[in-house]
């Protein structure tokens, strides 16, 4: 598959993994009565140069912009992983860690949240749980479309 091609159906498989990432949340906070992650808002916030606070403006406007950016863009990144010769089992595996430890590595690095092993463990929990379905789901998505 050509290089574009990758890229535009990575960004496909991102949105649907971004879809399926946003039910599962909402069906998450709907049992444990866990508010929304306002991580999202707080990275663009912070790498905008706005107000990271998590209850501000800028943070609030750019929440759902960011959720979505973000899940988009990774999707292409999936495509590179099997255009780079792994098989499409061990590009989803690969994908995995990628996309949790990256995000994490992202939150500590512009000071928004401690290490993880510093997480309460429903923290921890529910960050993985996310990552894991939005990661699993856009690379069965990217399988999907580059079989088409």
């Amino acid at each position: 598959m050509a290089l574009h091609k990758t890229l535009l159906t990575g960004f496909g498989a991102g949105f649907a993994g971004t879809v399926a990432l946003t039910l599962a949340e909402r069906a998450e906070m709907r049992v444990t009565g866990r508010a929304a992650s306002t991580i999202p808002g707080q990275v663009a916030a912070k790498l905008s140069g706005g107000d990271p606070s998590p209850t501000g403006a800028t943070v609030a406007r750019l929440n759902p912009l960011m959720h979505w950016a973000h899940g988009i863009a990774l999707g292409p990144v999936r495509g590179l992983l099997s255009r780079a010769g792994l098989s499409p089992l061990a590009a989803s595996v690969a994908f995995v860690p990628m996309v949790w430890g990256g995000d994490a590595a992202v939150y500590r690095g512009l000071g928004l949240a401690a290490w993880p092993w510093q997480w309460k463990r429903s923290e921890l929990a529910t960050d993985i749980f996310g990552k894991t379905v939005l990661a699993s789901a856009t690379s069965l998505s990217y399988i999907a479309l580059e079989r088409r």
